[in-house]
């Protein structure tokens, strides 16, 4: 089998032919110098062509000959060039935007990306331009928050970090801004993503289908890719909102031969409410900022290098000694390597952490302090080969060296300090991967491709044995072996295995499939309803197994109209995961060295219909998109040993996006959001111990009952300010205003529901009266109003 596979994947090079010339190059925003991401260069003649890279390079091999050849991008203007192919030739172009008419079709997933001539399937690729103009919570642009208004894509409520793909947990999406793995995703327990709009040029989240050169997670990846910079002249963006502002600055750098952007954020909530609420004068801080910036530099035509990266925190403290903070750091530094016209490679060095910290205590005497951490540093080389017009070979290495701090941690008490830190993990990651992407025919297209990662842990440390006890109870270590530093403690290996294909029933329609099996050797342990900054990061051991995953889809996808102003898609999936972590009933997950004991493993299966539907063309654009879905687990030792629901399982997800351009000036939006209410375990029974009131489960179900269907409506306006000063003259900086209404009719969606008792005393002998209540994170309208500029 690995034998076929190999000889597959190495077919095209029997193929080429001989006495070829290679058309390469780079295109760019005529405006800003941006690389343009999967933009189209098409030979007509020949009706073929290929698509830029994620550094807006091309590549295509042709018999030598007189071409026509057109470049494209959606919102920009078609340039068409007539090239007499002699000999290999470099020809790097800029485009124009078009007018503001035109731009309306950037609405969501890119034509290039996932329409019906696209090999892409289960990919969503959001630009800057939609993600500003879609509502959102107090009126401030957010990735994350967008990227929930796609198909297949959910949370457990509002103020809960993170998000969900096609049945994953949170932990099991791969979040990465230009390369560097992002640990948590949020700020402000979930309500803000880190990503600052400002500094963000493109968002794909690849829901499966993923191709080779990425892994470690099973659910989905975020590729988040930073702005490089203006290269033609010095700009400044910001924005003033009701709860932070943002500014940013960019421009060129050596003469145009590079260019850089610095953005920051910094929420001011705290410092508005000081005069009016005496805690904050104590030392209280509830706030968050971060810091964004790239800079890149042209050594010469063929060798490009940038440097990124990304700092912030987020601090939310009752005084000056008391309340946690929490915060994410990464930097990138890579070398873009055009070897021949065929040969382009990339090489990145990665730097990623995350931490958190948590104190108690107003003296030096009496006191708790814990910190935690997981940071890893990366090695990434790839190549891109580009054989012929039908042909993109991939191939490349990974290597991720982990450091884990599960809790370093103290409590002084009356002077006297107790250590109740956990040691140190150490973990090495590798992977291997190879890859085509080939066109079988006019309509037919493959991509096939194979990973092999490898994970090993280190010492110091210990692992432990555990004994044999009932199915969903404590585990107590029974035996220890305890290994020095640097000596290896384990090592697991996987295959995973990526195809997907391509056929097109007719010029407008067309039916695709893929297979994705993924790895994933760090995990989230988190039992809360939703995930929280103290979530634990923790590697594979001996009693945590990697977990693994297979995703099968199959898709049909057609534009619809005469001027194809429509594209529909509907897609079904089938996910089966092995090794999936759960928790025992009342599982202690901090600081607890023997974690293990506390964790239970077992299957998960997830599966659904996606149906989307958007309009791309015209004053009123937008999209709907459905998805009905269930997503389950089954554990020995939870639920009877029966499948049960996991906590994020949605059977119904329902939503609207629609943007209507009422003049030059004035736009409206407005998004529609209906969920089934996620599952959650109620008690079946209660007994009674000296008047206190206990509620019990006696089936030992889990997650037996379901919460109220979550729905509400955002609007916003948006007024764009004017173009020309009174003279007549045109204005160089532009600037507008956003007016939103967030949760419009006030609804109190459900976060939870909990149970107590009453709080009157009850007479001897008489009945405990009970009852159940629900905690909605934003119960009302929610008004704000933004402003923004560019000059």
């Amino acid at each position: 089998m690995r034998s076929f596979l190999l000889f597959i994947l190495l077919l095209p090079f029997g193929l080429m032919a001989q006495n070829r010339a290679t058309l390469s190059g780079y295109i760019k925003d005529s405006a800003n110098g941006e690389a343009l991401i999967g933009a189209t260069v098409y030979i007509r003649s020949l009706a073929t062509g290929a698509t830029t890279n994620v550094y807006g390079f091309y590549s295509l091999t042709l018999d030598p000959g007189e071409y026509e050849v057109s470049f494209s991008y959606v919102g920009y203007t078609t340039r068409v060039k007539t090239i007499s192919l002699k000999e290999n030739t470099r020809l790097d172009l800029e485009l124009e935007v078009e007018g503001r008419q035109l731009e309306e079709v950037v609405v969501s997933s890119e034509k290039e990306e996932q329409g019906t001539k696209s090999l892409a399937m289960s990919v969503n690729r959001l630009d800057i331009k939609t993600i500003t103009r879609i509502p959102a919570f107090m009126g401030e642009a957010d990735v994350i928050k967008s990227l929930q208004q796609l198909p297949g894509v959910t949370t457990v409520g509002e103020g809960a970090s993170g998000f969900n793909v096609r049945g994953g947990s949170v932990g099991q999406n791969l979040i990465l801004l230009d390369e560097a793995t992002v640990y948590n995703s949020s700020h402000l327990l979930g309500f803000f993503s880190v990503f600052n709009p400002d500094a963000v040029k493109d968002t794909k989240l690849y829901k499966g289908a993923i191709p080779a050169q990425f892994g470690g997670r099973l659910a989905s990846l975020l590729d988040v890719r930073m702005k490089e910079g203006n290269n033609k002249r010095h700009e400044v963006n910001g924005g003033i909102g009701s709860i932070f502002s943002r500014a940013s600055v960019e421009g060129p750098l050596f003469d145009g031969g590079g260019s850089f952007i610095v953005a920051g954020r910094r929420s001011y909530a705290d410092i508005l409410a000081r005069p009016f609420v005496d805690i904050l004068n104590e030392g209280a801080a509830l706030n968050f900022y971060d810091l964004t910036g790239k800079a890149n530099y042209n050594i010469n035509a063929r060798n490009r290098i940038f440097v990124s990266g990304y700092t912030g925190r987020d601090k939310f403290f009752f005084d000056k000694q008391q309340g946690f903070s929490w915060g994410n750091n990464t930097g990138t530094i890579r070398w873009n390597k055009i070897f021949n016209d065929r040969l382009f490679t990339n090489f990145s060095t990665i730097f990623s952490k995350y931490d958190y910290a948590l104190q108690f205590g107003n003296t030096e005497r009496d006191n708790f302090r814990w910190k935690s951490s997981v940071q890893n540093i990366t090695f990434k080389p790839a190549f891109s080969y580009f054989i012929n017009t039908s042909n993109e070979l991939s191939f490349g290495a990974e290597a991720n060296y982990y450091s884990f701090e599960p809790a370093n941690a103290y409590g002084t008490s009356n002077g006297t300090r107790i250590d109740i830190g956990l040691p140190e993990k150490y973990n090495l990651e590798t992977a291997l991967y190879l890859g085509n992407n080939q066109k079988l025919s006019s309509t037919v297209a493959v991509e096939y491709g194979i990973r092999y990662s490898n994970f090993m842990a280190f010492g110091s440390g210990s692992q432990y044995a555990y004994n044999d006890t009932i199915p969903g109870t404590r585990r107590t270590p029974v035996a220890e072996k305890t290994f020095a530093r640097g000596e290896r403690m384990i090592t697991y290996h996987n295959f995973e295995p990526r195809f997907s294909i391509k056929a097109e029933l007719n010029d407008v329609s067309s039916v695709k499939a893929s297979y994705t099996r993924m790895s994933q050797y760090v995990h989230l342990i988190s039992n809360t309803t939703a995930s929280n900054p103290l979530d634990v990061w923790t590697p594979s051991t001996n009693n945590i197994k990697p977990e693994t995953g297979n995703q099968y889809a199959v898709g049909y996808f057609r534009d619809l109209g005469e001027d194809r102003a429509y594209e529909f898609s509907v897609e079904a999936y089938y996910r089966s995961t092995e090794n999936q972590i759960d928790y025992i009933d009342g599982a202690d997950l901090l600081i607890n060295q023997y974690l293990e004991g506390d964790l239970l493993s077992g299957i998960g299966r997830a599966y659904g219909m996606e149906l989307y539907l958007q309009k791309k063309v015209g004053k009123l654009t937008g999209w709907i998109a459905y998805t009905l879905a269930r997503t389950e687990l089954k554990v020995n030792g939870i639920n009877n040993n029966e499948w049960y629901a996991a906590r994020y399982d949605q059977a119904h997800n329902l939503k609207l996006s629609g943007f209507y351009d009422i003049s030059k000036r004035w736009s409206a939006s407005a998004n529609f959001t209906f969920v089934s209410g996620t599952p959650a375990t109620f008690p079946t029974s209660r007994y009674v111990v000296q008047g206190i009131l206990i509620p019990y489960n006696a089936q030992d179900s889990r997650n037996n009952v379901r919460l109220p269907a979550y729905h509400r409506l955002d609007v916003s306006f948006r007024l764009e300010g004017k173009t020309v000063k009174a003279n007549g003259k045109p204005r160089r900086n532009t600037d507008y205003w956003v007016f939103g209404v967030y949760n419009l009719y006030g609804r109190r969606n459900p976060f939870s529901i909990y149970f107590t008792q009453g709080s009157d005393r009850v007479a001897q002998g008489s009945p405990i009266n009970s009852e159940a209540r629900q905690l909605s994170i934003i119960g009302t309208i929610v008004p704000s109003v933004s402003y923004n500029f560019k000059f």
